[in-house]
């Protein structure tokens, strides 16, 4: 397969418990739009929200899958987010063992 790195990404997606990005997680792998999606646990948060300093613990995944999907992937993220403004952001794969990359492409 012959792939340019920045086809692929890694999006990162904080929620508001482990519950919640489990049931993310399958989504995105059950319908094709993560090749895997990695849960990484609790993390503390500190934000501004509505003028005021708020910190709360979140859970954290990344999901690796291609710069194409990236669109259908934060509907389906939104459509199972408890938060009016979720954070889904993707981050490039600059480079990647190939035949990782392949099976991401797949």
């Amino acid at each position: 397969m012959n792939t340019t790195v920045t086809e692929y990404v890694m999006v990162y997606v904080t929620t508001s418990s482990r519950g919640e990005a489990e049931t993310i997680a399958h989504a995105l792998v059950e319908s094709r739009l993560a090749a895997c999606v990695n849960v990484l646990g609790e993390i503390q948060s500190t934000y501004r929200w509505q003028g005021k300093v708020e910190s709360a613990n979140e859970v954290a995944l990344m999901a690796k899958t291609r710069r194409a999907l990236f669109d259908k992937i934060c509907a389906k993220v939104k459509s199972l987010h408890s938060s009016d403004v979720p954070c889904i952001v993707a981050y490039p794969m600059t480079a990647g063992h190939a035949p990782f990359l392949e099976w991401i492409g797949g």
